[in-house]
């Protein structure tokens, strides 16, 4: 894992998914499985964007989420969101950290990627959709 300080400019952080200010101090700390990312959709200019939806794979990384499977209840639970635009490593075998925003209001609109309404359901009490 590589945990030297870095410094970097990316552009303009785009954060207009966020619904309010609530739950952006609160961000985790969490390691990313890039290989769960596909470079073209996810992050064609090496950065992973800002509010990707993640899931815990039960190894102690995080990666991108799924989506729904044949049945509602297999769907993987949505443990929250990538708080900001994170640089994708050149090896995807090499876990990064970033930050999960995992309470708070989001704009279902502005996220980078669609997100189905049984997704949405595995994170009732914790993120409210608007």
């Amino acid at each position: 894992m590589d945990l030297n300080i870095k410094r970097s400019s990316v552009g303009n952080e785009n954060q207009s998914w966020l619904g309010s200010a609530h739950g952006t101090n609160a961000a985790q700390s969490i390691t990313l499985d890039v290989s769960t990312f596909t470079k073209a959709t996810h992050y064609p200019d090496g950065y992973l964007k800002s509010g990707l939806p993640l899931m815990d794979l039960g190894n102690g990384k995080y990666g991108l989420h799924t989506g729904p499977d044949a049945t509602p209840e297999d769907t993987p639970v949505l443990a929250g969101f990538l708080f900001t635009t994170t640089r994708a490593p050149q090896d995807v075998a090499t876990p990064i950290g970033a930050a999960l925003f995992e309470h708070g209001r989001v704009k279902l609109a502005n996220l980078p990627v669609a997100l189905d309404p049984a997704v949405q359901a595995t994170a009732s009490g914790r993120i409210i959709f608007a």
